[in-house]
């Protein structure tokens, strides 16, 4: 196996691809390195003197600067080096050009899925059940739970491993759904609602109107309290503004009208139980790709993801978007550091400029909190590398592959059915995707070098590892390993590998880890105060 990695001949920054210790001489197509301290694996070295001031890159880019001194060999810390970005301007700025991947073995390839009465197509089929204040999430669970429990499609594991501890008792055998064609009844829970910002009341109400009348949505049963800021009217008038023609049955209960909290469930259960045979005569039918919206998330990354697993998803998505699909890349505070690159790839002036002031924006409230985006890399992006901001951003930024920017959008804000968005979402894990299905994302690939639990209740989370160390130690979690490439294995395999798990994904044949373990995340971007 290779020791380290240049990424571009231009990089005065190199990669250790395993743990190097000082003394040690590695070499690179020709070029001998001694290695002044010890490289941790991930971590980077200098492949030349840096004074004082002066700039270090890779990816072909900037990526900090020299606080002090640094040695040919020496590893680069967060004691010696600071974020730093290339300088991003409008000015003379040209059409790109690009080559899609090969396509050829894809255009004819389908997936299962089911196009609803609009011609929207959906990679699942579920039952929704929401509240428009947290004070309803609690029968929101119950009534999930009991629906699950009818279908068949609650996992009672642990329930039936108590169950056996107490009473030396065995699982029940699982019954059959009477309903094959819906994949589940999910819940929603939220934090929201009332005795906050009144705009992010409203926000919430945007965002789940968004869920609701996502393709993967069959019909929703809705649950208030009666006095929220969040009301059913609020929410009612969001979905009109999301789809004028929205048409999906929908229930709603506000708590306060009824007598009986019992009551009110049962009847809950009766109506919902009552439209499910109509979400099941929904069916599967063969697609092209072209009607895939995937959407690329990194989380829990480390400082092989912007060389193995991100590539893999950005070849992915360039194919994804050459056959006529849609992909969506988030997380804003992770394209700095890579502004260049998106500015450049945007199709518009228009675009570039919506996005240079979407970042500008989110740089100026940081600011007003006392931080900068540049404090996104967290604690275990730093032991594992990522110890710059930049350094983190042109490694995320692979996610999107090299396809020209058709579209930028707020967070929530609709994708477009082809080319590569960019959506305007915080680095967090749950609200970023929460934001990208909220786009219209049918299926989410999320790649992790650390490992990260997040799912959502709608979409699919296909999480991909970075490394097969990670892959073989949290196998549970994760389903499908880019570590080959870091073996040596040619990404466009790797990638081509990645397409096929998406395709069973997107056609509900292969169950994604995050389903299996009920990791159904939801949490919406609130940027007001709370009161």
């Amino acid at each position: 196996m290779q020791k380290i990695l240049r990424i571009e001949e231009s990089d005065n920054l190199i990669v250790a691809l395993q743990d190097l210790h000082a003394g040690e001489t590695v070499s690179w197509h020709g070029t001998t390195f001694v290695l002044k301290t010890d490289v941790h694996a991930k971590h980077k070295f200098a492949a030349e003197d840096v004074a004082e001031g002066g700039l270090v890159s890779m990816y072909g880019t900037t990526v900090g600067v020299a606080v002090r001194p640094i040695a040919r060999g020496e590893a680069v810390t967060t004691d010696n080096i600071k974020h730093r970005a290339a300088p991003v301007s409008l000015e003379g700025a040209t059409s790109w050009r690009w080559q899609p991947p090969a396509l050829e073995a894809w255009r004819g390839r389908t997936f299962e899925g089911i196009v609803r009465a609009d011609g929207r197509v959906a990679t699942a089929n579920y039952w929704l059940i929401l509240p428009l204040v947290f004070c309803e999430n609690r029968n929101v669970t119950r009534l999930a739970d009991a629906l699950g429990r009818a279908l068949g499609q609650t996992d009672d594991s642990l329930s039936d491993l108590a169950i056996g501890l107490a009473h030396g008792a065995t699982a029940a055998e699982r019954r059959v759904s009477p309903f094959p064609n819906i994949d589940g009844v999910r819940p929603i829970t939220v934090s929201s609602g009332c005795g906050g910002a009144s705009s992010d009341c409203l926000a919430m109400c945007e965002i789940l109107a968004a869920y609701a009348d996502h393709p993967n949505v069959a019909g929703i049963t809705v649950f208030s309290l009666g006095c929220e800021k969040s009301q059913i009217a609020s929410f009612q008038e969001a979905l009109k503004r999301r789809n004028p023609k929205f048409a999906k049955p929908a229930l709603y209960y506000r708590q306060q009208d009824w007598d009986s909290e019992t009551g009110m469930m049962r009847d809950a259960l009766e109506k919902t139980w009552a439209l499910l045979p109509a979400a099941n005569a929904c069916k599967r039918e063969p697609l092209p790709l072209s009607r895939l919206k995937i959407g690329v998330k990194c989380g829990g990354s480390d400082g092989f993801s912007g060389i193995s697993a991100n590539p893999t998803m950005g070849v992915v998505s360039d194919i994804v978007v050459g056959l006529g699909g849609g992909s969506v890349l988030a997380e804003f505070p992770e394209l700095c550091g890579a502004e260049g690159n998106i500015v450049a790839r945007c199709d518009s002036v228009e675009k570039k400029r919506r996005f240079l002031d979407l970042m500008q924006k989110y740089e100026k409230t940081a600011n007003f909190f006392g931080t900068s985006i540049a404090d996104n890399p967290s604690w275990g992006n730093i032991q594992d590398g990522l110890i710059t901001d930049a350094i983190k951003s042109t490694g995320a930024a692979k996610k999107g592959g090299n396809a020209p920017v058709a579209a930028v959008m707020d967070y929530g804000e609709p994708m477009p059915d082809a080319g590569l968005s960019l959506s305007c979402t915080p680095g967090n894990d749950v609200l970023a995707v929460t934001g990208q299905v909220a786009a219209g994302a049918n299926v989410v690939i999320f790649s992790t070098g650390l490992g990260t639990p997040t799912g959502n209740p709608i979409v699919p989370v296909l999480k991909i590892s970075t490394n097969s160390e990670i892959a073989r130690r949290l196998a549970s979690m994760i389903d499908f390993d880019c570590g080959p490439v870091i073996d040596g294995v040619p990404l466009e395999e790797v990638a081509a590998g990645l397409l096929e798990k998406v395709i069973a994904t997107a056609s509900g044949t292969y169950k994604v880890a995050a389903d299996r373990l009920g990791q159904y995340d939801f949490m919406f971007w609130k940027r007001a105060l709370d009161l």
